[in-house]
């Protein structure tokens, strides 16, 4: 009869049901609703195989962790530093229909994870649930601040705010130490429009995150637009133009692990040129081209390749791409870039 219980068990909790012990969280990402997937079973944290790995299965794992929508299934091979060799990938597939609850709910198969390598670890990308922004800068790392809340973008007031707000913000940004004392959105770059989210936020300086701060019920506030909150910061050198004769000119390397490497020529184009340019503060590109004489070719490793840019990105590592340092070209391929003038712009 105990077989005969333990059997029935098998065949209703279905093929390969997690412990109740279970979790998953999303590591080496931008913030905690982006990175590679990392399931617990019995105290230990191991991967998942991307074998059969889809939106549906993002829109679960997105839901377990209280995250927004699903954005889409990147590698997880793009997040560095990679799993140790040694550490377990613990499913090999999962099948989700998009509607459960957790990923333990999905059929998954942890049979036959041997068959899998930590280049096929899964990644998910999720909307952050706090996302923030500062429109009408010359950069990512500057103009008025907005925080998305419901779907709607909003304002921040500037009741109460200083400099260890700022410091938060630029901090979330990626960006570099805040370059001025808190200033008033609509003298630099113009007054908002819509809905106003925050008011009355403090802040130690210390958060990671502007979630983390105190602040008012979200949309409760006595602020006009005239008091939103703008912020520059230091923009952090992370594309630039390499032997040129000038800064705005020159053979494109991008910074990657703290060290600098060269963009493949492989699909990149004039759009890809006006992001460079736009990001570097040097105006409108004037020229790309594959790079020139062997001797000005770039010496280290080559970060990019098959770079698809809109021409609307803040930034270069906006654009989509085949993930860091995966590609078969040569240094013959490195790519060249002129623009058309020398713009002020921050930097850290």
């Amino acid at each position: 009869m105990a077989l005969l219980l333990s059997l029935i068990l098998a065949i209703c909790t279905g093929p390969g049901l997690l412990e109740s012990s279970y979790r998953v969280q999303l590591v080496r990402g931008p913030h905690r609703c982006e990175g590679r997937v990392e399931v617990e079973q019995k105290g230990k944290w191991g991967t998942v195989c991307d074998d059969g790995w889809n939106l549906k299965n993002v829109d679960v794992v997105c839901r377990e962790l209280g995250c927004g929508a699903a954005k889409g299934t990147p590698s997880g091979y793009v997040y560095k530093p990679l799993a140790e060799e040694n550490q377990d990938i613990f499913i090999q597939e999962v099948k989700c229909n998009g509607m459960e609850d957790t990923l333990a709910q999905c059929e998954i198969d942890n049979q036959n994870h041997w068959s899998c390598t930590h280049r096929e670890d899964a990644g998910a990308s999720c909307e952050h649930p706090f996302e923030l922004k500062l429109e009408g800068g010359d950069s990512h790392c500057s103009g008025r601040l907005v925080v998305l809340h419901k779907g709607v973008w909003g304002s921040v007031c500037d009741d109460g705010w200083g400099k260890k707000e700022n410091q938060v913000v630029c901090k979330q940004l990626g960006c570099g130490n805040p370059l001025s004392p808190p200033l008033n959105a609509k003298k630099h770059f113009g007054s908002g429009v819509g809905q106003i989210w925050l008011d009355d936020v403090r802040c130690s300086g210390r958060e990671k995150s502007l979630e983390q701060c105190r602040h008012r019920f979200w949309g409760y506030h006595d602020c006009t637009h005239k008091e939103d909150v703008a912020v520059i910061c230091l923009v952090p050198k992370t594309v630039r133009l390499a032997d040129g004769p000038g800064r705005c000119i020159g053979r494109v390397e991008v910074k990657h692990q703290n060290q600098w490497g060269t963009v493949c020529k492989a699909s990149w184009n004039l759009q890809a040129a006006k992001v460079v340019c736009r990001q570097l503060g040097c105006g409108r590109a004037t020229l790309t081209q594959r790079c020139c004489s062997r001797a000005m070719q770039g010496q280290g490793p080559i970060w990019l390749s098959q770079v698809s840019c809109s021409g609307k990105e803040l930034t270069l590592q906006d654009c989509p791409s085949r993930p860091w340092g995966m590609n078969n070209c040569t240094h013959d391929e490195d790519t060249w870039v002129q623009c058309e003038g020398n713009a002020y712009n921050h930097r850290a």
